[in-house]
């Protein structure tokens, strides 16, 4: 079809190119994401500190992502903590990096395990709904940021998740529904589900008081 996408069946795949691009994106994205958390400091070296904790965020992330509790059918799963993960960066650094860092993430689950039917699908459910994940970043200096962070955060990525079920989707809603009504559904019932047990996990004080040691460490 193009020189960096092909049609295959009805969906689209990469072309050698089109990962080749895919990588540079990303690495491109990281950079901004450590330049973001690194403003209006002085020490070179903050940056590669970021990048640091960005990059463990994320590979972190994929690594939980991979271990599903539950798998639904039509894509979606409940994992162990990953999009806790990748909350992190908003949370240690500001909104900011935090959704630099996550479209990075969305950009990398789009290279792995990539679902594509539509092209602007791509944008909708890899860049936009991984990327709202940073909104944690919005709360990261108020009492009990990373909780509200995160729940500001797997909000976004549900509208994100609804508006593409909604527009791109449709045609897999269940009998006698609507597919807003079907999406809605559908993509809330994992979204917060592990949503509902990851705050319940981050409301246990040794976890709370740890991750809040970490981000200390990150911003030192």
């Amino acid at each position: 079809m193009s020189f960096f996408v092909t049609t295959v069946d009805d969906s689209y795949q990469f072309t050698t190119a089109g990962y080749v691009a895919m990588f540079l994106i990303l690495i491109a994205v990281f950079v901004g994401a450590a330049a973001l958390a690194q403003k209006g400091k002085q020490k070179k070296s903050m940056s590669a500190r970021h990048l640091a904790f960005c990059a463990v965020s994320v590979a972190l992330a994929m690594v939980t992502s991979m271990i599903k509790l539950y798998s639904f059918p039509f894509g979606g799963s409940v994992t162990l903590f990953s999009m806790l993960f990748i909350c992190l960066p908003g949370y240690f650094f500001g909104v900011g990096t935090g959704i630099l860092t996550a479209a990075a993430y969305g950009i990398l689950q789009l290279i792995i395990e990539p679902y594509i039917y539509f092209p602007i699908q791509v944008i909708v459910d890899y860049v936009l709904a991984f990327g709202a994940l940073g909104l944690s970043g919005l709360f990261c200096n108020a009492k009990h940021g990373l909780i509200k962070g995160y729940i500001i955060g797997i909000i976004g990525r549900y509208v994100f998740a609804v508006l593409s079920g909604w527009l791109f989707f449709g045609e897999y809603a269940w009998e006698g529904w609507n597919p807003l009504a079907y999406s809605l559904a559908y993509n809330g019932a994992y979204i917060f589900a592990e949503g509902v047990i990851t705050v319940i996990v981050l409301m246990i004080p040794a976890v709370s008081k740890a991750l809040t040691q970490v981000k200390m460490q990150a911003n030192e």
